[in-house]
């Protein structure tokens, strides 16, 4: 037999029935309800956002494409060694 029993948790809501009635803690279930609808909305319209949207354009070029590098090379000189 723990702290919390099934006897406890029902005096609990008893109690808790008493002092806040069955009025509110109907409307405490609706919003709780609605506010879990509201972020499982909020994490799904996230998602869509976060997905790149590709242009016909890009979707038929190549990811590894290679690409060219202008530069011009130089020689660098180093100072002469004294051992």
């Amino acid at each position: 037999m723990g702290i919390f029993d099934w006897k406890h948790w029902l005096i609990i809501l008893i109690v808790v029935i008493l002092v806040f009635g069955t009025k509110k803690m109907k409307n405490l279930g609706s919003d709780l309800g609605e506010t879990i609808k509201g972020f499982r909305k909020a994490m799904n319209t996230e998602e869509d956002a976060a997905k790149p949207t590709e242009t016909p354009a890009q979707a038929s070029t190549p990811l590894n494409q290679p690409q060219t590098i202008d530069g011009q090379a130089q020689k660098v000189e180093e100072p002469a060694r004294k051992d």
